[in-house]
């Protein structure tokens, strides 16, 4: 495998990690909790998966060959609820942005990292704009987490090693890697 491929695969497996780590925390709260906002200009985590979910389609649809700023995105509006914005509809909306997100960069090779595309007519190349991707969902993702964990409260159940077990962990885990 040379190191182009390896990178996709990378990629991939890291936009595979942010949103299951977004969908298990959004699982721990209720949907009054999804909608709840911190504080009045402040984004729920309705509100960021509604912007995900524009973004995710407007970067990633036809990837290659169309600007990943659609014409017919209103992203202004991804930050506004509306009254037909339920969680069920907006969790459908995040499903599919990841779906087209993963069926653009599944068959790119090595050969595409260095191809143009354009994000609001400017030039990327397909390198720069995965990693600009990867950057601007995990800064959400982690908005998703820490809301989900202080709403949450008490019920939380952490997503990675919980407090006081990191010395089990690594014990654990370096044992599967000892020959």
């Amino acid at each position: 495998m040379d190191v182009g491929q390896h990178y996709l695969e990378d990629a991939l497996n890291e936009f595979r990690r942010l949103k299951k780590s977004a969908d298990k925390a959004m699982a721990q709260v209720s949907d009054a909790e999804f909608f709840r906002k911190l504080g009045a200009d402040e984004n729920s985590i309705a509100l960021i998966v509604k912007h995900i979910a524009g973004n995710l389609h407007s970067r990633w649809e036809k990837f290659l060959t169309t600007d990943g700023e659609k014409p017919e995105r209103k992203r202004d509006s991804e930050f506004e609820i509306d009254p037909d914005d339920a969680r069920a509809s907006l969790i459908e909306r995040w499903e599919h942005g990841w779906a087209i997100l993963f069926r653009e960069l599944d068959p790119l090779k090595s050969e595409d990292l260095l191809r143009t595309v354009l994000i609001r007519s400017e030039p990327y190349t397909v390198v720069r704009a995965i990693n600009r991707q990867l950057t601007h969902y995990g800064e959400h993702v982690g908005q998703i987490v820490f809301l989900a964990k202080h709403l949450a409260g008490a019920k939380w159940q952490t997503l990675s090693i919980p407090r006081g077990k990191s010395e089990e962990f690594n014990a654990e885990w370096g044992a599967k890697f000892k020959t």
